[in-house]
């Protein structure tokens, strides 16, 4: 789910569908963006695949589904409580992960614009991201 996420971040949010990504990108006010629309782009096909396989002897479909929602899951999780801190939930997190995890997606933003971008991936990220965050770790 990663790499599909990456891809979709990469070529669908910073492409075609820019105009709703563009927001989150750029201070907006309000809680809700018109980047929270991408949230139904995956619920929707999520929700069916879990109908259809388990209407079906639960195949291929209810786990593919249910990747989806765990992926969903994570980026709710990661995404919009931990990094962007949109609810008072975990924000003072001191693991070298979480925050080389907010230092890539952070540089990621600073790019305001559909190009440029770099750190499209949640989960994934490179290791330079954690410079000096092992060594403070190991002390």
């Amino acid at each position: 789910m990663e790499f599909m996420a990456w891809f979709s971040h990469r070529f669908i949010m910073h492409g075609i569908l820019w105009s709703l990504h563009k927001d989150h990108h750029q201070h907006s006010d309000g809680f809700f963006e018109r980047n929270d629309s991408f949230f139904l782009m995956y619920a929707i096909p999520s929700w069916l695949l879990i109908e259809h396989g388990m209407r079906n002897g639960n195949d291929w479909r209810l786990f593919a589904g249910l990747g989806i929602l765990a992926y969903g899951l994570t980026y709710f999780v990661f995404h919009e409580v931990f990094i962007h801190q949109r609810f008072a939930w975990f924000r003072h997190a001191k693991h070298p992960y979480f925050r080389a995890m907010r230092k890539a997606h952070y540089v990621h933003h600073r790019v305001k614009g559909k190009t440029g971008a770099s750190c499209f991936g949640l989960l994934f990220f490179p290791r330079k991201y954690y410079k000096g965050e092992l060594a403070k770790r190991n002390d």
